[in-house]
């Protein structure tokens, strides 16, 4: 090899050992600015972890926590409710769930009901991380306030004992999917549906054709196979035969009373009845009481702070928190299975 390819090849060398430092600095200043970002919203809006905020003083080592369901069970896919302005937030609730699994201290839980229900798969998440809570060998007790319905229900249906008052609406177990179909509307305006589709299926549920029986049978088995689903989650949480339960769980609601004596609810109360036995029944008289909330400060509440948190994406307009609702409960064209009353 000549003299005149040694010094290309060096050239070559030094040009490649530039190019690599410059990349790995320009890696170095992005990651440094992703850091302080980080950290500048940290400063701004708080780190959005759970923390604990201690309703009762009491034993450290044998602690109740009270957990709160409070809206329609859909996840919008916020993952905190630092910004959040709905009442219910499911990614939130999930999280506590399972910091309660890991949390060795935590002997009871106290869950707060007050949901007309929601979505088919949100209420089985919800219910499968009780389950893993239960697992743990954590008490765990409900209550139901104004309404506990369908849904509601069904993430309360495995509770060790489950409290509400006279007034709180509950049952409503069952399935419902509902859409609109406008297509003799459509025909009456000369509309025409134009639709190429790769099976008779493909299109069920459109609003733009009249159903077919075979659309009608398809959906229904659907249904019934989620319906099952909620009857066996019932009858395994409350030890009452799958027959039994198929008598009461027609869809319609009861009050209080009405479930104590079909089973489905054990005893008349309030909230802090519900915690009073919770306490008495398994050794954690002085226990203390707690409930999570997520970090946050002043700024991330004010006008300020939360126009601020959406122009960077770290919070949703109100237009895509909307349509988040709208996806996560389906629409006329696609619309979803719920665990829920009073329809959608």
């Amino acid at each position: 090899m000549n003299k005149r390819r040694w010094i290309g090849i060096g050239i070559a060398a030094a040009l490649l050992g530039v190019s690599l430092v410059t990349s790995g600095l320009k890696k170095q200043e992005k990651t440094d600015k992703e850091n302080t970002l980080t950290n500048m919203e940290q400063l701004l809006y708080g780190s959005g972890q759970l923390e604990e905020s201690v309703l009762e003083e009491g034993n450290e080592e044998k602690r109740i926590v009270q957990l709160t369901v409070d809206g329609t069970i859909t996840d919008t896919g916020e993952s905190s409710s630092l910004f959040s302005t709905a009442s219910y937030n499911h990614q939130q609730l999930l999280n506590e769930l399972k910091e309660i699994q890991k949390d060795s201290t935590i002997k009871g839980v106290l869950l707060v009901v007050n949901s007309p229900g929601g979505g088919v798969y949100e209420s089985a998440e919800i219910a499968k991380e009780i389950a893993k809570v239960q697992q743990k060998g954590k008490r765990l007790y409900v209550s139901m306030k104004s309404m506990a319905a369908s849904g509601g229900y069904y993430i309360s249906a495995s509770a060790d004992k489950i409290f509400a008052t006279n007034e709180t609406i509950t049952g409503s177990i069952g399935v419902i999917s509902s859409n609109l179909n406008y297509s003799g509307l459509l025909e009456k305006l000369g509309i025409n549906d134009q639709t190429y589709k790769s099976g008779a299926l493909k299109d069920m549920n459109s609003s733009v054709r009249p159903a077919t029986e075979e659309d009608k049978t398809v959906m229904q088995a659907y249904i019934d196979s989620a319906y099952n689903r909620f009857v066996e989650i019932v009858a395994n949480g409350r030890h009452l035969p799958v027959d039994t339960v198929k008598k009461i769980a027609d869809g319609r609601i009861y009050d209080g009373s009405q479930a104590v004596k079909n089973g489905l609810v054990d005893e008349i109360g309030y909230q802090d009845d519900a915690l009073k036995a919770l306490k008495k029944e398994n050794n954690l008289k002085d226990a203390e009481v707690f409930q999570y909330n997520v970090s946050a400060t002043g700024f991330a509440s004010s006008w300020l702070g939360s126009s601020l948190a959406e122009m960077q994406g770290l919070k949703q307009s109100d237009s895509s928190r909307i349509m988040s609702i709208v996806e996560s409960i389906g629409t006329p064209e696609a619309p979803k299975p719920m665990y829920y009353y009073g329809g959608e």
